[in-house]
């Protein structure tokens, strides 16, 4: 088990998803930019680092008929799998780090609240945007959040890297046209303050 696996597990073990920093009760953010996307129904989403979020329950309320979650943490899907109850059936899991992640069909929709932020290696960002481009062929859809500039520069004690739209666009190339941008507040489980950004971008 790698060391970032074995971190995000232990995590898992120790605190209830309700407890952790980034939990969410309502991902509206998330939620309006992909409405933004226009997906269809039909179409496949994939969130990854979802984790536990309940993103995939406010999508499948929605009517899309084809989900994918993926999370460094099998036990972070296990509560979501457990929360989705038979609804978990319909969705496509993957414990799996991003760095290593094959998509093994195209999604027009790759949504991440907060994981390429944590890849601190030039290396980790270079495979993930790898991993991206074989998932998410031209017209696809990329919505990034991360911590802004200006917000947290440690999360659940691993450093991590801020960024604006300049930044960003610069990390991910050419292949990728910025579309639009917006910000929250994330408050804490504990009551502390995040700020973070939300970037859209377009596969060219």
């Amino acid at each position: 088990m790698s060391d970032r696996k074995q971190h995000w597990e232990k995590i898992y073990s120790e605190k209830s998803p309700l407890e952790v920093s980034w939990y969410q009760k309502e991902p509206a953010l998330s939620l309006k930019l992909i409405d933004h996307c226009q997906p269809a129904k039909t179409q496949a989403i994939i969130d990854v680092g979802g984790g536990a979020s309940v993103l995939v329950d406010k999508l499948l309320e929605q009517g899309y008929e084809h989900l994918a979650v993926l999370d460094i943490s099998a036990a972070a899907l296990d509560v979501a799998k457990q929360r989705l109850d038979k609804q978990a059936d319909s969705v496509e899991w993957f414990a799996s780090d991003i760095t290593e992640f094959v998509a093994p069909h195209p999604f027009a929709l790759w949504h991440d609240r907060a994981v390429f932020h944590f890849l601190t290696e030039a290396s980790d960002r270079q495979k993930y945007i790898s991993a991206l481009k074989t998932a998410l062929p031209p017209g696809g859809h990329l919505i990034l959040a991360a911590f802004a500039i200006g917000g947290p520069t440690m999360c659940s004690g691993l450093n991590i890297v801020q960024y604006d739209a300049a930044k960003l666009s610069q990390a991910l190339g050419d292949a990728f046209e910025f579309i639009e941008q917006d910000g929250e507040t994330h408050l804490t489980p504990a009551g502390g303050e995040q700020l973070f950004s939300y970037f859209r971008f377009e596969r060219k």
